[in-house]
């Protein structure tokens, strides 16, 4: 399955959907992520904190797909922050993967109250210009710490991951990310996976179009210009997750599911939460 493709501030393309991989890990893990491969995903999602880049770069190694076709994205950690700690902690996570470079690098939580990201964004700059790194982004900032590091270093994200589902839409965050030609990405893209698939009116709209509520709330982020990255280690559910490009929702439908707006679903405040 040919997935469409997002380009990038810096030149780059991103895919218009991912795998994530958060909790595959060990040989079931690694046969996970080959397997999504091979089912078309080819934006991986993982990170330093995840546990499993061994994983992830031994099925990228395992899989039939060139490394080239593969965009690889792993994540910095709060607890190497810092100019030096950043460049330290991307040769781990390079390690790890056992790859010669990562496709794109992204600071995992803002941490304003340890308030280094500005040093490590100055230190994955570098890892870009020397081509360790194709393209660099973050992860959960506001658009109060987007602002600040676009100002102070001249250098817009190519990507902002942020919790995004249809009951926490992020309106504001789409909007600056559009403005500034910043890619929005979707983690926990079907947010409470259970409540969404019972929700009326998204099972309304995916009786409509023949497909699962899965599927609809996935094409839902296509259509709203968001890349959604859902976790599964189950390969029918993998197929069904990427399967979301046949398929075009309404406007009404796509102003139905955004009306199930209630807010966080996860303790995932950037401005409070702690991730070391």
């Amino acid at each position: 399955m040919k997935i469409p493709t997002l380009s990038l501030n810096d030149g780059h393309v991103l895919p218009s959907a991912g795998l994530g991989t958060y909790g595959l890990r060990g040989e079931e893990g690694v046969a996970s992520v080959v397997s999504g491969i091979e089912a078309g995903y080819r934006l991986l999602d993982t990170a330093l904190n995840y546990e499993n880049e061994r994983e992830v770069g031994t099925a990228i190694r395992e899989s039939s797909i060139p490394r080239s076709e593969i965009v690889l994205t792993t994540k910095l950690p709060g607890r190497d922050h810092g100019y030096d700690e950043t460049l330290a902690s991307f040769e781990e996570s390079r390690a790890n993967l056992g790859l010669d470079y990562i496709d794109l690098y992204l600071i995992h939580w803002p941490l304003p109250k340890v308030d280094k990201y500005l040093d490590s964004w100055r230190a994955m700059i570098r890892l870009r210009e020397e081509g360790l790194v194709r393209s660099i982004g973050v992860s959960n900032f506001t658009q109060e710490h987007l602002t600040r590091l676009i100002g102070e270093t001249g250098v817009a994200p190519v990507v902002n991951q942020i919790e995004l589902h249809p009951r926490f839409t992020q309106v504001g965050m789409r909007d600056f990310h559009a403005n500034h030609e910043i890619a929005t990405q979707s983690w926990s893209p079907l947010g409470a996976k259970q409540e969404i698939a019972a929700d009326p009116a998204i099972v309304a709209i995916a009786d409509e179009h023949g497909v699962t509520p899965t599927q609809a709330v996935l094409r839902w982020h296509v259509q709203l210009g968001a890349v959604p990255i859902p976790k599964s280690g189950n390969p029918l559910r993998q197929k069904e997750n990427i399967d979301v490009f046949g398929f075009e929702l309404t406007e009404k439908e796509i102003a139905a599911i955004s009306a199930l707006e209630s807010g966080r679903l996860w303790d995932g405040d950037p401005n409070t939460h702690e991730e070391f």
